[in-house]
């Protein structure tokens, strides 16, 4: 077992994609057996992944669910920040330009739109439960945004760790509900076209969230939601600390 184990912790990023692999493939005959395909086997692949990540954490008492066995451990790279954005980028390539022509102004918008909105949202929650100075308010609400824009303005404006800290909460809490929620109201919604992609990952914009959320419904879609969710951090990221801040400043005064 100590053999085995040892070349286990050797191989870690190959040991990881093969875990991932087994989960992909007893998720897919979930769907098929359970669902009838109704529920496509990502969707449930998410839902197991988060299912098992709790219980790594708790049984080792760890902070990083799997990955804190130390035969597992490949699974923190693979999860990592650097393989995630490396795996975002690479959408890029499936885009279709003339798709993205059709988008046009919408696509824009709905960007603004959903920045703006998310960030109104945090922030009102933020106030109801005490949070009431602008930098706490705007920290939480970008963080409702993104959990990567939360962060960045946090610690631009100044606000405290605890703040964001949840500000990552937040968008993570988001990211989840937009990964699982996905394939469930999109033909509710009419998503089902690179253009409706489009608008949705412009209006979320949790980029995780909206590719996997789309990679369940439909795996061609995932280039252009995605596209449009990195647009969104972005804009986030410029509006979150300085122009969103200042304006919820002169509102609640400081």
């Amino acid at each position: 077992m100590e053999r085995v184990t040892a070349v286990f912790e050797a191989n870690g990023l190959v040991v990881a994609f093969a875990v991932v692999g087994a989960l992909m493939l007893v998720s897919a005959w979930l769907s098929k057996r359970l669902t009838r395909g109704r529920l496509q086997g990502s969707a449930i692949a998410i839902l197991l992944g988060l299912v098992l990540a709790y219980w790594g954490g708790s049984v080792s008492g760890g902070e990083h669910g799997l990955s804190d066995f130390a035969a597992l451990s490949g699974l923190g790279l693979m999860g990592g920040a650097m393989l995630r954005d490396f795996a975002i980028v690479s959408t890029a390539y499936g885009v279709d330009l003339r798709e993205i022509k059709r988008a046009g102004l919408m696509g824009g918008l709905s960007i603004l739109l959903g920045v703006l909105v998310s960030f109104v949202v945090g922030a009102v929650v933020a106030s109801l439960f005490g949070y009431t100075d602008a930098a706490s308010m705007a920290t939480i609400g970008a963080g409702a945004a993104t959990y990567i824009v939360g962060p960045v303005t946090g610690t631009a404006v100044g606000a405290s760790s605890d703040v964001i800290a949840l500000s990552v909460a937040a968008g993570l809490v988001k990211s989840v509900v937009v990964m699982i929620g996905t394939p469930l109201v999109a033909p509710l919604i009419g998503l089902n076209n690179p253009k409706s992609a489009m608008a949705f990952g412009g209006l979320l914009g949790t980029t995780s969230g909206v590719a996997g959320g789309l990679a369940a419904t439909d795996k061609r879609l995932v280039p252009y939601g995605a596209m449009t969710a990195t647009f969104y951090t972005g804009v986030g990221c410029l509006l979150g600390p300085s122009l969103l801040y200042v304006t919820l400043g002169a509102i609640v005064g400081g």
